[in-house]
């Protein structure tokens, strides 16, 4: 196996990071969407894997989310593509649905230069027979959770005859969740002659052993995780175990943060910690493996569109979650793994943001904290609870309330129609109507606060395409 690291390497294609998409050997049409989407350069996992995947080389890559590894793998798939050949030819694995719409919509947006690409998602949490529907009627590209993937395959509904590129995305994810047989099952049922694509955070055991067995000589490149100072603000605070829970409320009173990830070791704390905050007066809801698909969709889309202050979860809860605009990330706890509290604290101060990464630590910690400091290299800087000022009285209110519009895509409702709706006849302005999401048969809408009671009075009064609709407000 061949190492690149990127931090050390004097390679050429590890030092093109900043460097343009038009130094690939890939079509015009592709890199004139490119060109039209803002690629204009690349960031360093593209400059360091794209020679190598291009090249036709199976990889193993460790990158994080947020830096561009999408992109990586999209573009090698697509450009292996034969758009008249209407049989699956590339399939992305990950380990959530979240990830997995994230994913199809990145490739739908890099495929548009490219005459009727099909690309579906098959993940579990919706129903078989509409995806075997649209199985039949043929795609080029499938991302998926694995279990449903195999599902498919078990039922012969999914062929992968004509597959030339695997991607495990967020391979330690996938493995953390225990999907290794799953992944087997699906990777066997592929070509041999595939080529095969592993991205993952971190680099537990496991991923060694999917190396040896599912790709030929892959070459590896490693990029460690580095943030920014002036980006990410990091501070630690020593407390007691019996305090940590209410230390939480007095952080977020402090520091006031819109948007806040805060990261629990286990799921009971995180239910124990959204009680707390609920009694005093927050905001909060929490993410963990007892939801229902519909109820975590719903936490997802309160949080993403700044409808709720505070997101509670684990590390397993909230893998694939990509959130803009978090101001903070506070870890509840100090994880026992280095790397993983270097991705925790990545989701905040993303591009031109700044952000604060905020960790309680009780005395049996210390050692964690020390591991940490070991491997970013940099002094752990301390703080006192008792310095904080608490803010005020005023509640830390999330800006923005979710609206549920019965009503989604089997309507053909789009998002113009809900915004057209409330900024035409109910008299809005667009700066008090957020993030619109749409799903087969509901629709929410996240608008300014002060307007919520109103707005649903105005949409129930009101009609979209034509027909009334029923709208509430939706409760965290």
């Amino acid at each position: 196996m061949n190492t690149i690291n990127p931090t050390l390497s004097s390679s050429s294609s590890v030092n093109a990071a900043g460097c343009s998409f038009n130094q690939l050997p890939l079509p015009e049409a592709m890199l004139a969407t490119l060109q039209q989407l803002e690629y204009l350069t690349m960031t360093p996992i593209q400059a360091a894997s794209l020679p190598i995947t291009l090249a036709g080389h199976d990889l193993i890559a460790q990158a994080k989310t947020g830096s561009g590894k999408t992109a990586a793998f999209a573009l090698t798939l697509l450009n292996n593509l034969n758009p008249r050949r209407f049989a699956v030819q590339a399939m992305v694995l990950c380990p959530t649905r979240e990830l997995a719409d994230q994913v199809t919509q990145e490739i739908r947006r890099l495929a548009r230069s490219a005459d009727n690409i099909k690309i579906l998602s098959l993940c579990g949490g919706t129903t078989m027979r509409p995806q075997m529907t649209s199985l039949e009627h043929g795609a080029h590209i499938v991302v998926g959770t694995p279990g449903r993937i195999m599902d498919h395959l078990q039922r012969a509904s999914l062929n992968l005859e004509a597959l030339n590129t695997l991607v495990l995305d967020e391979a330690d994810r996938m493995l953390d969740m225990g999907f290794y047989d799953d992944i087997a099952y699906v990777a066997k049922r592929c070509p041999a002659g595939r080529q095969t694509l592993l991205f993952s955070a971190t680099y537990p055991e496991g991923i060694d052993r999917l190396a040896k067995q599912f790709q030929r000589n892959p070459q590896e490149v490693k990029l460690l995780e580095q943030h920014e100072d002036s980006k990410i603000r990091q501070r630690f605070y020593e407390i007691k175990n019996e305090e940590r829970l209410q230390a939480v409320g007095i952080l977020l009173r402090h520091y006031r943060p819109v948007s806040t990830l805060a990261f629990c070791n286990t799921k009971q704390q995180c239910r124990d910690l959204l009680d707390v905050l609920h009694k005093q007066g927050f905001h909060a809801l929490t993410l963990n493996g007892d939801l229902e698909q519909r109820e975590r969709d719903q936490v997802l889309i309160q949080f993403a569109n700044r409808s709720c202050s505070v997101l509670v979860a684990t590390d397993v809860a909230a893998r694939g979650l990509d959130i803009n605009q978090l101001e903070a990330v506070i870890n509840v706890d100090v994880t026992p793994d280095p790397e993983i509290h270097i991705h925790r604290i990545g989701r905040t101060g993303r591009a031109e943001e700044n952000g604060w990464a905020l960790s309680l630590c009780s005395p049996s910690e210390w050692h964690r904290v020390n591991a940490i400091a070991k491997m970013t290299h940099s002094e752990p800087e301390w703080h006192s609870l008792a310095s904080l000022e608490s803010g005020g009285d005023s509640p830390l209110l999330p800006p923005m309330v979710t609206l549920l519009i019965l009503g989604g895509r089997k309507e053909k409702i789009r998002p113009g129609d809900v915004l057209g709706a409330l900024t035409g006849e109910a008299g809005f302005t667009r700066e008090q109507v957020g993030k619109i999401t749409i799903t087969d048969q509901t629709t929410f809408v996240a608008v300014a606060r002060d307007i919520a009671r109103e707005a649903v009075r105005k949409l129930s009064a009101g009609k979209i395409k034509g027909k009334k609709v029923k709208a509430r407000i939706l409760k965290d």
